[in-house]
């Protein structure tokens, strides 16, 4: 009986994980059917985005499918800059750690947008891909 009481908590820790696993596995396959509409698309824990031509679609990740979805164009946007922890980094220099990390998109005629994500270099990276995407739009609309 000792033995027995010594099991159950690695056999609560078992399912609890079981079903942790699951409810990620749900997470990513509502993910994958809703990105199919993009040309690009990111996810992870804390956000998924999505870009279609020059619009922007980010939101929360959830089971049933992205919640809390908001949409923008980069043809509004002023900016684009990478916060590590409430500070500005450069896309080409940034540290490798951080507790909180954003990519800011800072438009012309609404507050700003901020879109979580849970590594710096993958921030960076999106942070730079969008760049030039922003920037060859600001140049198509000069000539």
């Amino acid at each position: 009986m000792e033995r027995g009481l010594l099991w159950l908590p690695l056999l609560f820790a078992f399912f609890w994980l079981a079903w942790q696993g699951s409810r990620e596995y749900q997470k990513l396959e509502a993910y994958r059917v809703w990105a199919e509409q993009f040309d690009k698309a990111k996810y992870d824990i804390y956000a998924v985005l999505g870009l279609k031509d020059n619009i922007i679609t980010w939101g929360q990740p959830t089971t049933k499918g992205p919640i809390k979805l908001e949409t923008f164009s980069l043809l509004d946007v002023k900016d684009i800059r990478l916060l590590v922890d409430d500070k500005v980094v450069e896309l080409e220099n940034y540290p490798q750690k951080g507790r909180v990390i954003q990519l800011e998109f800072i438009l012309s005629e609404s507050p700003s947008v901020r879109i979580p994500f849970t590594e710096v270099p993958l921030a960076a990276k999106w942070g730079k891909y969008l760049q030039g995407v922003w920037q060859g739009l600001n140049t198509e609309q000069k000539q």
